[in-house]
């Protein structure tokens, strides 16, 4: 509300004015951002531009072997609040398995290990090439089609919010509602965004939604409104800024099948380092890890897990046991591990970093009876203000699954938010002759650097956010 002048305040009509309307006012109050056309100008121009590709299908036919249900509307704020317990699903759950007792002797991998042959990656940020990722996603659909569980995003709001500084707020609540029902309720990152796909959700005829953004006792609400297909709106709450030291979640979840054998050694070197290093950035997070590690029904096993602990010994401890084996067909329970590592770990949720870091190299199984759903795992992962970061590698075998692996992976980190990481081999190499990857990703859109130190980097990226005016 713009301050009014202090002349005018001399003036007693205006006083009795200004009464009235600051009593009108008590309650919620409502202001009505315009949006900002992600890129400039509108949709419109964009679309006759060649900006998106041509008839986008909203709702493109699968060749899915069980039918997708779709999901049901999400719950209210109230359940993103507390992650379940661990076990909760008790009755057909993994086994947890809590990290061994702390003892001497066994100190932090150093934070500046190298390592025999460094895995090389590159990354990409799908939601920052927008029309390109849409682009991506139709020639997936118009010439392969395989089986995936469909979540539309072709029409996309980004809700930033920050503070009267100018900076990111952590933790807010984004509540999107059309008339009395509930949509969902998101959570802001630590950049202060959250996307809304409403083609992804109920009520997706809606032609507009109330939108109402709180944190503490702040709040505002907005009409979000659907003339353009990828707009920004802006949200200032009264909020301070979020202090040191930042909580960050990280959770590993890793394909420990046979597949990966050939690499699992390497990624775990990596991982071990990942999380050394994080524990000394010298922005000194106030940090935990967890682990799921997963197979495939008919294993040994189907989904462990060890959940979030400070103690990064301990961690790594629980990592370096880790071994492949199993998983005799290629897809695995990715379906059933995702939802291990969302639902039934502990987060801390509230003004926290919230990561995960996805390591796999093929496919969740969709034709398994009584199973988890990946599509409505990644609905209650951005309720809770999860992003994801799936790190692909090479999948040896028919293209179709690693076509199909690239696809649910890059769907994952675009939904939540998070880049979509890929190994890079020196047997694929780019025209420059640096290391190259079979994943669909043009070259001249990543750059190659060695995956501990990439993964560190986001992670760094992520926490500077919250100190960086928008």
């Amino acid at each position: 509300m713009r301050a009014m002048n202090s002349k005018l305040l001399k003036q007693w009509p205006f006083l009795l004015m200004a009464a009235l309307l600051l009593a009108g006012c008590a309650a919620l109050r409502t202001t009505t951002p315009q949006p900002i056309v992600e890129g400039g100008g509108d949709a419109r121009e964009d679309v006759e531009a060649g900006g998106y590709p041509p008839e986008v299908p909203a709702q493109p036919p699968l060749a899915a072997p069980t039918e997708f249900k779709g999901v049901a509307p999400l719950p209210e704020a109230a359940s993103v609040e507390e992650a379940p317990a661990v076990g909760a699903d008790a009755g057909r759950g993994p086994a947890v398995y809590p990290p061994a007792p702390a003892g001497e002797g066994n100190p932090v991998v150093p934070p500046d290990q190298q390592f025999f042959g460094p895995l090389q990656a590159g990354e990409i940020d799908d939601n920052a090439e927008f029309a390109a990722y849409l682009q991506y996603r139709w020639d997936y659909h118009q010439y392969l089609n395989y089986p995936v569980e469909e979540l539309d995003v072709s029409e996309r709001h980004i809700i930033r919010v920050t503070n009267r500084e100018g900076l990111p707020v952590l933790g807010a609540q984004v509540v999107i509602s059309s008339g009395q029902r509930t949509v969902t309720t998101l959570l802001t990152t630590a950049t202060g965004r959250v996307y809304f796909f409403p083609r992804a959700y109920p009520y997706a005829d809606a032609p507009s939604y109330t939108v109402t953004v709180r944190k503490g006792q702040a709040s505002q609400s907005f009409t979000l409104t659907r003339e353009q297909r990828d707009a920004l709106w802006e949200v200032t709450l009264d909020v301070p800024r979020t202090r040191p030291p930042v909580q960050l979640d990280v959770l590993f979840l890793v394909d420990s099948t046979g597949s990966m054998s050939d690499e699992i050694e390497q990624l775990k070197d990596n991982m071990l380092s990942i999380s050394a290093q994080i524990e000394a950035l010298p922005e000194n997070p106030d940090v935990r890890f967890a682990l799921v590690y997963y197979r495939d029904r008919g294993d040994v096993y189907v989904v462990r897990t060890v959940d979030f602990t400070s103690n990064v010994q301990q961690f790594q401890r629980e990592l370096m046991a880790v071994s492949a084996g199993g998983g005799d067909d290629t897809p695995e329970s990715l379906n059933e591990a995702l939802h291990e590592a969302v639902s039934n770990t502990h987060w801390r949720v509230d003004n926290t970093v919230s990561l995960i870091f996805l390591v796999a190299d093929a496919p969740p199984h969709l034709d398994y009876p009584q199973d988890y759903s990946y599509a409505e795992e990644l609905l209650r992962a951005v309720q809770m203000g999860i992003k994801v970061f799936p790190i692909g590698s090479r999948l040896d075998g028919e293209d179709f699954y690693q076509d199909q692996a690239e696809y649910i992976f890059r769907q994952m980190a675009q939904f939540t938010g998070g880049h979509f990481i890929f190994l890079t081999y020196a047997d694929t190499p780019q025209s420059s002759g640096e290391p190259g990857t079979e994943y669909s990703v043009p070259e001249g859109r990543y750059t190659v650097e060695d995956l501990d130190v990439l993964v560190v980097k986001l992670v760094r990226e992520e926490l500077a956010a919250l100190t960086s005016q928008q």
